[in-house]
């Protein structure tokens, strides 16, 4: 009979991927050295023994010294006894199976994660699991339960019915195909078995150094950090400590999800001392003597800062405060393995085929948020605006539930899609440049999503265009979030076209750059501005540390265009393209243009307006172009063209020709209106016959002779924000 594996703890596991986080080193690189290296020497046949599988380790993990308990544990849940010459012998593990294991944690898919756990389970290697081989795999996720600090009081009986509703044929016994089906539909089989670690809330502090303008107090001590002098302070709970108490700071309140049944639908308050930044009380209304000593209230997620003397006269619910519309609270938030045996065999997600089954890991928790809310999902790129990028992601992670701000450097945004997939009404912030707001749009359009939410922009960084012409401004100068937020909850949703650019180069020698996008979201040139771009984009990339602040980049920037002014690389640029709108050419004869762009929204670098200013009556925009008989297809009479207004939905594109970098210096500086309107139309094609800059929504390329076809491709919900006010009522938040 074989012998059963042992069971790698959850912290074993958890110190294990810790390793595997920090190492360089793929699995494929130490086989090599098993095989034919200075390793081959431990191999026997394919085993290795405890011996050689610590040298694996140590190289792996490039570690000196592995903890001597993990890798005792790890090379027990190996051991099933490996026969060497008819001899069955317990003293190795088979390199395979090690090999094999490795090779999943570093990112395997999640079908391979869930074959090899059926067979590391199924110990007699008869194809199936039978009921003692169930009843482990239920103590390994009661294991794994109560390391993640759930209730596992009420867990057991939940995962026997579970367990059951897997042997779909109800034979007693679960086959690998019954195995496969229910990971791939409702049962997060690779996180209760501790292959995926994404649930852990493990009371840590987020700590970030901070010097403090006022007199603030140490949480632990009680003494004053001193004024003007460095501490820490956690992102998620704004507890405070001095650098050295912060080894002995009490574990961090902030739970991101309900661990027992009897906690979901109801938030309580989660009350942290100090933090009372607004030094007053928000039940009685009175100052709170902030200055004096560690005093007051403040609640994590609806963040009232009280006296200690008001707490009990505070209920026991808290609604989340003034962002409760955007927030989901902890009691929203839950282990889908605690939903009822019904709701999972109804759940939308029970439809999935093999092919969904990378979906397993975020499945793994449920999100049922409060009624007549709109949860908002924020993604931050750290990188943008300097800085910027990383205290807006710590200060959402505060404002918010943590689990709904996602660092775009880590893993992208698929998690982030994923987790809210099957959310109703929830809204997208994306915080980043124009090129992070095209990542998200076309992750969106990837995603396949039942619902497709509106997407608003906290712009960072310069440029910003998308976020100019929907109203959130041309760059986040460090207001109030809070507010920020407060405007969402009343802005407008816009369907934004999005137009799709084929390439087609025409048979050459000379080689092209590649294409940077497939999408247009903001705009398209050819000639002038595209030269200057690619200039700066070459230079930029040679030289990155000259070009490490804005007002150097905008000096780089007017160099190359007064370059451009003096050389006209792109003289007479109608001489080497042609133009159709609508399969009907566009006469270009009779003029002398260095530059055409092709506009889906009525900003460019960084705010300039080609197409200019319409004098127009107030109203809706697409009204006003149908009266003034501005709604055709194709549109080139100079007269109605003067009247058109642009709209970013009305699945029309604007053609404007420009003269030179000078015409484009004055229209950024408003000496000029405009550059040359030649069109406005629904499809445009190019035909080039030389080598020429071109350009998508700010990313420069050089183009051999090709034809380029640029046609409706759909509309994505924006958000627009709300005119600008005075009112400053949110400071409280700041």
């Amino acid at each position: 009979m074989a012998k059963e594996r042992g069971l790698i703890s959850p912290s074993d596991f958890a110190q294990l991927q810790k390793y595997m986080e920090y190492s360089t080193k793929k699995v494929s690189d130490v086989l090599k050295l098993f095989e034919d290296g200075e390793m081959a020497e431990y191999l026997q046949g394919d085993a290795i023994g405890y011996e050689g599988f610590q040298q694996f380790l140590k190289i792996y993990l490039e570690v000196d010294n592995v903890p001597d308990h993990l890798s005792q544990a790890l090379f027990q849940s190996f051991q099933t006894g490996y026969y060497i010459e008819d001899t069955v012998r317990e003293d190795v593990v088979c390199l395979s199976d090690v090999s094999c294991y490795f090779s999943l944690l570093e990112g395997g898919r999640p079908e391979d994660k869930l074959e090899f756990t059926f067979k590391l389970y199924d110990t007699d290697r008869n194809g199936i699991l039978d009921s003692s081989e169930v009843d482990r795999i239920i103590i390994q996720m009661m294991r794994m339960a109560e390391y993640l600090d759930w209730d596992v009081s009420e867990l057991r009986p939940i995962l026997q019915e579970m367990m059951k509703e897997i042997d779909y044929d109800g034979s007693g016994s679960v086959s690998l195909a019954e195995w496969l089906r229910a990971g791939a539909t409702t049962v997060p089989l690779l996180v209760l078995l501790g292959l995926e670690m994404t649930l852990k809330d493990n009371g840590q502090h987020m700590w970030r150094p901070k010097r403090f303008p006022r007199p603030v107090y140490c949480n632990l001590c009680e003494s004053s950090i001193g004024l003007g002098k460095q501490g820490l302070s956690c992102n998620l709970c704004k507890y405070i400590v001095h650098d050295q108490c912060a080894m002995k700071a009490l574990p961090c309140e902030v739970s991101t999800y309900a661990k027992s049944r009897k906690d979901i639908g109801v938030q309580s308050h989660v009350w942290v001392r100090g933090g009372c930044e607004s030094g007053r009380c928000d039940r009685c209304q009175k100052k709170i003597r902030i200055y004096h000593s560690l005093v007051g209230l403040h609640c994590v997620w609806c963040h009232l800062e009280i006296h200690d003397d008001c707490l009990p006269a505070m209920g026991h619910e808290c609604d989340c405060g003034l962002l409760r519309d955007h927030i989901l609270p902890p009691s929203s938030i839950y282990p889908s393995v605690l939903a009822s045996g019904q709701e999972r065999k109804t759940s939308k997600i029970s439809q999935k085929t093999m092919d969904d089954l990378s979906l397993s890991t975020s499945e793994a928790l449920r999100i049922d948020p409060v009624s007549n809310t709109h949860p908002l999902l924020v993604f931050v790129n750290p990188k943008s605006g300097g800085k910027q990028g990383e205290r807006v992601l710590w200060k959402f992670q505060y404002l918010l539930n943590p689990r709904q701000v996602f660092n775009l450097l880590k893993d992208g945004p698929e998690p982030g899609l994923r987790f809210f997939r099957d959310v109703p009404d929830y809204r997208i912030l994306v915080c980043g440049g124009d090129g992070t707001v095209g990542w998200i749009l076309e992750s969106i359009d990837k995603a396949n999503l039942p619902f497709v939410p509106p997407v608003a922009v906290l712009p960072l960084g310069t440029g910003n265009d998308l976020a100019r012409c929907l109203k959130w401004g041309g760059g986040y100068e460090g207001q109030n979030l809070g507010k920020i937020l407060k405007d969402l909850e009343t802005s407008k949703v816009v369907h934004m076209d999005r137009w799709s650019v084929e390439v087609i180069p025409q048979q050459t020698e000379e080689k092209s750059d590649p294409v940077p996008f497939q999408i247009i979201n903001n705009y398209f040139s050819i000639g002038v501005d595209a030269s200057i771009a690619h200039r700066f984009h070459i230079m930029r990339e040679k030289y990155p540390e000259k070009f490490n602040s804005r007002m150097k980049n905008k000096l780089w920037y007017f160099e190359f265009a007064t370059s451009e002014s003096i050389f006209s690389t792109c003289k007479k640029l109608e001489e080497s393209l042609t133009v159709e709108i609508c399969g009907k050419p566009l006469d270009l004869s009779n003029l002398s243009l260095e530059g055409i762009a092709v506009l889906n929204i009525p900003s460019t670098h960084g705010g300039s307006n080609l197409w200019g200013d319409t004098k127009r009556p107030h109203g809706d925009i697409h009204g006003i172009n149908q009266a003034l008989g501005a709604t055709a297809k194709v549109i080139t009479d100079p007269d109605i063209l003067k009247t058109c207004v642009p709209d970013l939905s009305d699945k029309r594109l604007e053609v404007v020709g420009l003269e030179g970098a000078i015409e484009i210096g004055q229209i950024y500086t408003k000496l000029k209106n405009a550059g040359h309107r030649l069109a406005k139309c629904s499809e445009i094609t190019f035909h080039t016959t030389k080598t020429l800059p071109m350009q998508i929504d700010g990313e420069p390329w050089m183009q051999t002779p090709c034809t380029i076809k640029i046609t409706h491709r759909n509309q994505m919900p924006m958000l627009v924000g709300p005119p600008p006010r005075s009112s400053n009522f949110f400071g409280f938040l700041c």
